[in-house]
């Protein structure tokens, strides 16, 4: 089940009728006290989240999922009308796995909506199948991945899900260049073209978070980003 939380009525009635048209199960909420309710009475898969609402706006509402043990890990995609560099830092750092900036096409939605959820069923598949490789590190970095645990010069670090995702790519292929398109792909499961720009604020988030251990994240111009083979 998707929930979507948009005051729009427009918007939210034509998400709501092209998922449910494309083999997707969806319900749609105009106020966040509605979509509480829905809410307690049955989790959703993944969110739709506008960050313009009445009542509380989008980051409140990502802010308590988060918060919560029973909704900390379901999928968040916002919403917006906001396209500037800050707002999306936020918004992503906030805890968002991604965001879409309005005017936005509903089959790419649709799109980032399937390659969202791919990405979370595969997430656990993947852990699994990693079993041997439940740590990675370097002189300065250290991920437990079976504990989801990062840490930075010995200081545990507190990452979203695709900052934790991004880090472990980087971890695991170390003194590589990895190009925008491939890190979409891995991470977040898709490539659109012009949408680069979302691994370049986590990249930025994640390097600020990880302080002076970042630095070891390099960007290579006209090609992506390595993490130093040291």
């Amino acid at each position: 089940m998707i929930y979507i939380l948009e005051d729009d009525d427009g918007i939210r009635n034509l998400v709501g009728y092209t998922l449910n048209n494309s083999g997707l199960e969806a319900e749609s909420f105009g106020l966040p006290s509605e979509f509480w309710k829905a809410v307690a009475a049955r989790a959703p898969e993944l969110v739709v989240l506008d960050i313009m609402l009445p009542q509380e706006d989008g980051l409140a509402v990502l802010r308590k999922l988060r918060a919560e043990p029973a909704t900390t890990g379901i999928p968040v995609i916002l919403l917006t009308a906001k396209s500037t560099e800050y707002d999306k830092i936020v918004g992503l750092d906030g805890g968002a796995d991604d965001y879409v900036t309005k005017p936005f096409g509903v089959m790419e939605l649709t799109a980032r909506i399937r390659a969202l959820l791919r990405r979370t069923a595969e997430r656990g598949q993947a852990q699994a199948g990693r079993e041997g490789e439940s740590v990675l590190q370097t002189d300065r970095l250290y991920v437990n991945i079976a504990e989801h645990v990062a840490k930075a010069d010995g200081r545990e670090v507190s990452l979203t899900m695709k900052e934790f995702d991004l880090l472990c790519m980087l971890l695991r292929s170390r003194g590589l260049v990895l190009s925008r398109d491939d890190i979409l792909n891995e991470v977040w499961g898709y490539t659109f073209s012009g949408e680069t720009r979302t691994v370049d604020v986590h990249i930025r988030t994640l390097r600020a978070k990880l302080g002076e251990a970042g630095n070891a994240i390099e960007t290579v111009r006209g090609s992506g980003y390595k993490l130093s083979a040291k």
